[in-house]
């Protein structure tokens, strides 16, 4: 899952991103509007955690400005704001969830966790496609009975197909989402290649063969 945390308060920001990445959780922080600005209409994010106030600018200009684009990014606002107005109106901005300052990352963490189960699999933990199944917090996938051995990468990989099946991802899209801004820096997508060779024969192997398709010239895709 890939996670955007836009916070000015580097200490605050550091321990977030921290926690999240040992939630095996692809981070990235934001400490200023005009670099969220920048990530946001670049990349698009399972979940950003966003503060309002920002030192250029007010948070919920951004929210604005993702709902106008018809970017479904899941977005938590957090804000030492804990007035019932403030509330009412980060979510009628298009929030889904609003949560004070100071809290514990433990209760972040289980409410991120809970908006991403109502987003992509309807309030359980699980994605299933045909004999495949993947636990999304547990980061454990089976065919049939026969668990599956990924890396960290193939898992991903295997979960962004699952929760766009039918659907022709590119090479760009595939890296951009499994390594972010990272990807900036990478001289081609070849490596993309790579891991949907391991990931098919993998899932070959344990008897879950056909089911990622390469789409000549677009991408891959996932479908029965």
């Amino acid at each position: 899952m890939k996670l955007l945390v836009v916070e000015d308060e580097h200490t605050l920001l550091q321990s977030i991103l921290e926690y999240f990445t040992q939630e095996e959780f692809l981070c990235e922080g934001s400490a200023t509007y005009a670099d969220a600005l920048n990530k946001i209409e670049d990349f698009s994010y399972d979940c950003i955690i966003l503060d309002i106030n920002l030192p250029d600018g007010n948070g919920l200009r951004l929210l604005q400005h993702l709902r106008r684009q018809k970017k479904h990014d899941a977005v938590i606002i957090i804000s030492a704001r804990d007035s019932l107005q403030d509330k009412i109106t980060g979510l009628d901005y298009g929030a889904d969830d609003y949560i004070t300052k100071p809290f514990h990352l433990s209760e972040l963490n289980a409410r991120v966790k809970a908006l991403l189960r109502r987003k992509y699999v309807h309030g359980s933990n699980t994605l299933e496609l045909g004999n495949l199944q993947i636990e999304l917090f547990s980061r454990t996938a089976s065919c049939g009975q026969q668990k599956l051995s990924l890396t960290k990468s193939e898992f991903d990989l295997l979960a962004y197909l699952m929760n766009n099946p039918n659907r022709v991802v590119s090479r760009q899209a595939i890296a951009e989402h499994i390594y972010g801004n990272q990807s900036d820096n990478m001289p081609s997508f070849d490596f993309v290649y790579s891991q949907i060779k391991n990931l098919k024969r993998k899932l070959k192997e344990k008897g879950c063969d056909d089911l990622i398709q390469t789409v000549y010239g677009l991408g891959y895709k996932l479908s029965l």
